[in-house]
């Protein structure tokens, strides 16, 4: 098991200088890979040409590009110069998003993401490729049929012979989709006591194109706290739990809410919930069992942490991409020091 770093946003409290020091940090611990995010601030791919400008054998990936803000060529296009940009070493993570930002912020309408996914794919695929663009499926027709529009190729060549496509996926489908069609999985609130399931989907949709999971990568984000102290390591965990399973999304489609009740806790769900969405945040988080924050993120004292990350080992996970739930430069770097010598 490879370990990742996760630097997630730009910004949000640590300076240009703190994000490139863990950078530094990580590569020089030995991880495997550096990753970042976006939603509606910063983008994720200027932060990883800043990267790759500043490190040397750590690979940089993407998790995620937003499909609704980019056309599948401009995804490539993106990709292929960060590939240069890092002699080789990019990563690219892609996902749908979710309504509230793909139509809120983008302006692109939230539906027929299994066919969106999968025709984004093989479009960004053929262009890495640098065969001409001529496509014609349910969400993308390429060129439009009724102008001027024509055929074109990538210009630039990737440095990779095949670039890596990581897919973030939460529900069955999509996960069967992409066992189907991509290199790896970036689930969110992974939880390896329910493997078997996630990994029978995965499976289920490599059967479908004829292949095994053999060198496929599980790259879950996984939020860290080594405390000596459980509970506050538990409740360093609990405003972002409670973000995402109360608020991140409507009451009638939040995804992540929609996760934990099929790990088990579905009571717990719908009260983070409605605490919530009624404004009351301490209370949401309040109400998280500790139970679903031990099965979801790493928190706990040292000896804890380290039977987590072999629980995950066996889990088949192949990359964790952890994110130190730490506010402090340095003690964020001394835990991604710790890890790797954990691990």
């Amino acid at each position: 098991m490879r370990l990742g770093l996760n630097l997630g946003y730009w910004g949000l409290g640590l300076t240009a200088a703190d994000q490139v020091a863990l950078a530094l940090e990580a590569e020089a611990a030995g991880y495997d890979s550096l990753w970042t995010a976006e939603a509606y601030g910063s983008d994720a791919a200027t932060p990883l040409a800043w990267f790759a400008a500043q490190t040397e054998r750590i690979k940089l990936g993407a998790a995620i590009l937003q499909m609704p803000g980019r056309s599948p060529a401009m995804t490539a296009m993106t990709a292929v110069t960060l590939d240069h940009l890092s002699n080789g070493r990019f990563l690219l993570g892609i996902g749908t998003s979710g309504p509230q930002v793909a139509e809120g912020w983008h302006g692109q309408r939230f539906g027929k993401q299994l066919a969106r996914t999968r025709e984004y794919v093989e479009i960004v695929r053929k262009a890495l490729a640098r065969e001409r663009l001529v496509y014609e499926g349910e969400t993308y027709t390429l060129p439009l049929p009724d102008g001027p529009g024509k055929a074109l190729k990538l210009m630039l060549a990737p440095v990779q012979e095949r670039m890596p496509i990581y897919i973030a996926a939460i529900g069955p489908k999509n996960t069967q989709l992409v066992g189907e069609i991509a290199d790896g999985w970036l689930p969110v609130f992974f939880s390896p006591e329910h493997v078997d399931g996630s990994r029978a989907l995965l499976e289920e949709g490599a059967a479908r194109s004829g292949r095994s999971l053999n060198g496929f990568d599980i790259a879950p984000t996984v939020q860290v706290s080594i405390d000596d102290d459980v509970d506050r390591a538990r409740d360093a965990m609990r405003p972002f739990v409670a973000l995402y399973v109360g608020g991140m999304g409507s009451r009638e489609r939040n995804f992540y809410n929609q996760l934990v009740q099929r790990y088990g806790f579905e009571d717990a769900a719908r009260e983070i919930q409605d605490l919530y969405l009624e404004g009351k945040k301490e209370e949401a988080a309040a109400a998280i069992p500790a139970e679903l924050i031990d099965q979801v993120t790493i928190a706990g004292p040292r000896e804890k942490v380290r039977e987590r990350l072999e629980v995950y080992r066996a889990a088949g996970v192949g990359t964790l991409i952890v994110s130190p739930m730490e506010f402090d430069l340095e003690r964020r770097k001394h835990t991604i020091r710790e890890l790797a010598e954990m691990l």
